[in-house]
């Protein structure tokens, strides 16, 4: 696979609970070629990848401290939640695909909030909405943030079945010290969306101002650091108890108090009936193991469809124009069944195993021209591409992959009173159409794009992947698994080599094909002669994703990647 090179070291200690007293200065990593060499992670106990260095290096604080790789994705998640408030937050969701090497088991934990008790398309109708839920606003927070079950589900399963003794105080130690304390806002978070624009444009609605300007206005993040302090006293309540604190009490009646003044459907019972849930992972062969995904309401079924369907070529000898059009046309596949069928699975009209299946996959196969591009479909409502993805794993064999987010940049832009928690906008996804399988209901999980995702071989992990980016989840996630499976690519290699995306994502609707602007123009022609409607992107542009991935080496020792185009660190100890 390459030679690999270590860029790791020994981590000052974090500040906060449970992790020490000083504060430790991480600064962006973005490994490129050394002597012909890409430069990446190596760790011997552990490793954590996310989009963000600090959310990292609490991560690696953790494994140090005694714990787990589950340990290291829960104070990752639980950091990154306060220093990346753009992309996801205590208001949002996460998805969990963990590994417990002790009981050879793999699993999903879906921390997915469900619609609101009023929300219906009724209700929607009778305040004028009839078209499409707005995506800023309360009337766009009408499902219930999951994300603290998570955390707490997580913890739980960490605690009893995997044996770990760090303390769920001492796992938020690091998030509640950086939201009280403050910290230099990231090189993305200064920057206004420009893909946005009614978030701090003029046409930002005017709840979006009273509550999201004054604290993550852009402008405001560079006067100094940012300090969160109404986030800081809800993270604390929850860190003393649990998730009652906030999905019962005084927290989730200022929360509901604050939604119900701008709009939002959501109610105290819809709080107070939260549950994460734990779930069976899909999986499909691929080379000499199989991929795991995560299982419906998110798009997990996609990015297996995707493999399923590459798994009949031979991706190593293919050229790269080859190689984008073969993933390409396998992804226009798999988005077919995921817009006719997708959304909870209790509302599924079709078994995602069925559409798995390997004899179907091969007839679906059979459609794919090299030569030829498909006729594009047309497009649905735009996805949201807003998220982040952490990637852990150990010595012990243990990995997970999680994914947090908020949906679009900022959720809602609705900042709930004085708890500091932006609420998310994944509901406004539904479709208000009754005929849609993705319709809105009440108490319904909408169709997610988030998907962990692993590969394993023997029934071992070997490599923990996950990336943001909405529509681009499945298609980076392909391009990540074949590039090192198939194509010899280390792991800071994949995440580093050019992307392409065929879709939608960051607001906006488009059957195009976007390329990254490294892309040679002689592979640009080659594909638009195939009848690719090809559009070029920067050269590391974030509108292809924000990708993670540990090879978990079957020898022993971890390597790491972390994508350059965000804010992030593969660190490891």
């Amino acid at each position: 696979m390459g030679e690999r090179v270590s860029v790791c070291g020994p981590l000052s200690p974090l500040w906060g609970e449970g992790w020490g007293e000083g504060r430790g200065r991480i600064s962006r990593m973005t490994p490129r070629m050394a002597h012909g060499r890409w430069l990446e992670a190596r760790a011997p106990h552990g490793m954590v990848a996310s989009p963000h260095a600090l959310a990292s290096a609490s991560g690696v604080a953790a494994l140090r401290a005694g714990g787990n790789a589950l340990d290291a994705a829960i104070a990752s998640a639980a950091t990154i939640a306060v220093v990346y408030p753009h992309m996801n937050g205590v208001g949002g969701d996460n998805f969990w695909l963990i590994y417990d090497a002790t009981s050879s088991r793999l699993t999903a934990l879906c921390g997915a909030g469900r619609s609101a008790r009023a929300a219906s398309i009724e209700w929607y109708a009778a305040r004028g909405i009839r078209e499409a839920i707005p995506a800023r606003g309360g009337s766009a927070a009408l499902t219930v943030p999951g994300v603290v079950d998570g955390w707490w589900q997580a913890h739980q399963y960490s605690s009893r079945s995997m044996g770990s003794a760090l303390t769920w105080k001492a796992l938020l130690g690091d998030a509640i010290a950086y939201a009280r304390g403050g910290f230099s806002a990231s090189a993305g978070q200064r920057v206004p969306p420009p893909r946005e624009p009614d978030l701090f444009g003029p046409t930002a609605i005017a709840e979006i101002k009273r509550a999201l300007w004054p604290l993550y206005h852009p402008d405001a993040l560079h006067r100094g650091p940012l300090v969160q302090r109404d986030l800081a006293l809800t993270l604390e309540a929850v860190r003393d108890g649990g998730p009652d604190a906030f999905y019962g009490g005084d927290i989730a009646t200022r929360i509901v108090a604050a939604a119900a003044a701008a709009g939002s459907p959501l109610g105290l019972q819809d709080f107070a009936e939260h549950k994460s849930d734990w779930m069976e992972p899909l999986r499909v062969a691929y080379r000499k193991g199989e991929a795991a995904s995560f299982p419906p309401p998110a798009q997990g079924m996609s990015a297996l469809m995707i493999l399923g369907l590459a798994d009949g070529f031979d991706v190593s000898a293919l050229g790269e124009a080859d190689y984008v059009h073969l993933l390409v046309e396998a992804t226009r596949l798999a988005f077919e069944d995921r817009d006719r069928y997708l959304t909870d699975p209790a509302w599924m009209e079709k078994s995602p195993k069925d559409l798995l299946a390997l004899d179907r996959i091969r007839r679906l196969r059979a459609r794919i021209d090299m030569k030829r591009a498909m006729p594009p479909t047309a497009p649905a409502r735009a996805a949201g591409g807003d998220t982040i993805a952490i990637v852990a794993a150990d010595a012990q064999g243990n990995a997970v992959s999680v994914i947090q987010s908020l949906y679009f940049t900022w959720g809602s832009g609705l900042v709930a009173g004085d708890t500091g928690v932006v609420l998310q906008n994944r509901g406004s996804f539904f479709s208000l159409d009754p005929t849609q399988a993705n319709a809105l209901a009440p108490g319904k999980r909408t169709m997610h794009t988030l998907i962990p995702s692993m590969y394993l071989e023997g029934g071992r992990p070997r490599f923990a992947y996950g990336t943001m980016g909405g529509d681009g989840q499945p298609q980076t996630q392909a391009a990540l698994l074949t590039r090192r499976l198939d194509r010899g690519h280390g792991p800071q290699a994949c995440v580093e080599a050019p992307r392409w995306l065929y879709g939608r994502t960051w607001g906006a609707s488009s059957s195009a094909l976007s390329l990254e602007g490294r892309y040679p123009a002689d592979l640009l022609r080659d594909l638009g002669a195939r009848g690719h409607e090809v559009k070029m992107g920067g050269d590391w542009d974030d509108l292809f994703g924000h990708a993670q991935c540990i090879w978990l080496d079957p020898d022993g020792g971890l390597a790491g990647g972390s994508d350059p185009r965000a804010d992030g660190a593969a660190l490891g100890w």
